[in-house]
């Protein structure tokens, strides 16, 4: 997921270094033509499904676009919020993990201070690689 997205990151960016060599003229033509691609799209398919690279794409640009713009877009405003706010709870759902060693359970904690009762003589090391540790 991540490295498709920075795939589509870096073809955007050359994109964008390859127009600034070209006319106004050649650039006008090409957004003409997109414009009319995306309208006969937008005919023919009534809801797209867009991947994760897909929404991240927009939800950069969004502030970008003027308001007129902004409207007829394939992005709505709602659903920019939608993403975000799901975006939000999910990181907030995740179980955390803290740092260091999962604790031990009950009956090694006990074997280890049974040794260390019997065995005062043995010191810590010897203990910790009788106990597997």
């Amino acid at each position: 997921m991540g490295l498709r997205l920075l795939y589509l990151i870096f073809c955007r960016l050359l994109g964008c270094l390859l127009l600034l060599g070209r006319s106004t003229a050649a650039n006008s033509a090409e957004i003409l033509a997109l414009r009319h691609e995306v309208a006969v799209l937008r005919r023919q398919i009534k809801r797209p499904r867009l991947s994760w690279a897909d929404r991240a794409v927009p939800s950069a640009l969004a502030r970008q676009l003027p308001p007129a713009l902004r409207r007829h877009r394939l992005v709505t405003r709602g659903a920019l919020l939608t993403w975000h706010r799901r975006m939000v709870r999910w990181k907030w759902h995740q179980t955390p993990t803290g740092p260091g060693r999962p604790p031990l359970s009950e009956e090694i904690a006990a074997l280890i201070q049974r040794l260390a009762r019997d065995n005062p003589t043995w010191g810590y090391v010897r203990i910790h690689d009788i106990s597997g540790g």
